[in-house]
């Protein structure tokens, strides 16, 4: 099983991308495998881009991700 995690590009220098994985998680990631601009979102496993979301399907994810770790922190 891959688990891949949606992200919103942040900047870009040649294939190298800043993605904001949310909260103020961010990091450098491959995007030559991808043609994604500023402002838009990827799925990224292991380091690399690989695949472009729509931004409302990346939100959603995120939101859910989010909660999966809030109810785990509320967890005794």
């Amino acid at each position: 099983m891959c688990l891949a995690i949606p992200g919103k590009v942040m900047e870009i220098v040649e294939n190298i991308a800043r993605v904001d994985f949310g909260h103020g998680v961010t990091r450098e990631i491959d995007i030559t495998l991808v043609d994604v601009d500023v402002g838009g979102y990827v799925l990224v496993h292991t380091g690399f881009a690989i695949q472009t979301l729509e931004a409302s399907e990346a939100e959603e994810t995120l939101k859910l991700w989010k909660e999966i770790f809030q109810s785990m922190e509320s967890d005794p």
